[in-house]
C-alpha cells in the first residue's frame, strides 16, 4: 500500500516537474509564434475598379489561409505621403504568419495571390521581423513580444503606424497631416513612406522605410515637427485606438 502510494506520489512529482518545465517553454513558443509580418503593396495601371471591389471581398477568405494570425487588406493616401485622397492604384496588405514558411506557401500558392498577379502591374513585398510594438489593432497587439534592446538590428528599419480616429477630431487631425507630411518629407534616412488604411479619414495607417535606427530616433526625437506633432497627439486626444510598431526590414522584393 505504501509502496503504491510512494509510486504514485513519485509519478505525480514527475509530471508536475515536467510540467512546471514545460510550461515556460510552451508559454514563450506562444509568444514568439507570431513573429513574422509582411506588407505587400499592390500597383494597378488598369483593373483598378476590380481591385477596389476586392477590398469589400477578400477579407472575407482570409480565415482559409493557413498560418494566417492577423491581417488588414488597406488602401492608400494619394501621393508618396499622406494625403485625404484616395490613391486608387494602390492598395496594402499586411499579414502577420505563424512562420515564414506559412507566408512563402501563401506567396508562392494562394489563389489570392494568384488573382492579384494577373491583375497587377507590380507588386511590392516587405518581409519584416517585429522588433517593439505599443498600443492596439482592432483590440489586439499582433506583432508580438518585444526584442531586448541588445537584440536591435543595426540595418534599414520600418516603421508601421496606425490609429482609430475619433469622430469629433477629425479636423484638428486632418489640419495637422500636411505639417506631418513634410517633416517626413524632410526628414534624413527616410527611404520611403506612404499613407496607408482600413477606411478613408477614420482608419489610418502609414509604412515608412528607414535607413537604421539612428534615422529613426533622430526624426522621433529632435525633430521639432514631429515632437509638437507627438505633443498635439496626447493634448487634442485624437486617437480612439492607436499602435506604433518597428521591424526590421529582411527582405525587399518588387515583381513586375
Amino acid at each position: 500500500m505504501f509502496l503504491l502510494e510512494e509510486i504514485y506520489s513519485t509519478k505525480s512529482h514527475c509530471f508536475f516537474s515536467l510540467l512546471l518545465t514545460t510550461l515556460p517553454i510552451f508559454i514563450v513558443f506562444i509568444l514568439f509564434m507570431k513573429n513574422f509580418t509582411t506588407l505587400t503593396l499592390f500597383h494597378f495601371n488598369s483593373n483598378r475598379f476590380w481591385a477596389f471591389k476586392q477590398m469589400g471581398i477578400a477579407p472575407f477568405t482570409f480565415h482559409k489561409i493557413e498560418g494566417l494570425v492577423f491581417s488588414k487588406l488597406m488602401g492608400t493616401g494619394a501621393g508618396a505621403g499622406f494625403s485625404l485622397f484616395p490613391d486608387f492604384s494602390t492598395y496594402a496588405f499586411l499579414g502577420v504568419w505563424e512562420s515564414e514558411a506559412n507566408a512563402q506557401a501563401f506567396f508562392e500558392y494562394s489563389n489570392f495571390i494568384k488573382e492579384y498577379k494577373k491583375r497587377t502591374n507590380k507588386t511590392r513585398t516587405l518581409s519584416l521581423r517585429p522588433l517593439h510594438s505599443s498600443g492596439k489593432w482592432s483590440g489586439e497587439n499582433p506583432f508580438g513580444p518585444n526584442v531586448a534592446k541588445e537584440d536591435m538590428p543595426h540595418g534599414k528599419i520600418a516603421i508601421i503606424t496606425r490609429a482609430t480616429l475619433r469622430w469629433n477630431r477629425l479636423l484638428s487631425f486632418w489640419a495637422a497631416v500636411p505639417k506631418a507630411s513634410k517633416a517626413i518629407e524632410a526628414a534624413s534616412g527616410v527611404h520611403f513612406y506612404k499613407g496607408i488604411g482600413e477606411w478613408p479619414f477614420i482608419q489610418q495607417a502609414t509604412i515608412s522605410i528607414w535607413e537604421n535606427l539612428d534615422a529613426v530616433h533622430t526624426f522621433a526625437y529632435k525633430g521639432k515637427a514631429h515632437s509638437e506633432i507627438v505633443k498635439n497627439t496626447r493634448k487634442k486626444k485624437w486617437y480612439k485606438e492607436d499602435l506604433f510598431s518597428r521591424f526590421e526590414l529582411l527582405n525587399d522584393v518588387t515583381y513586375e
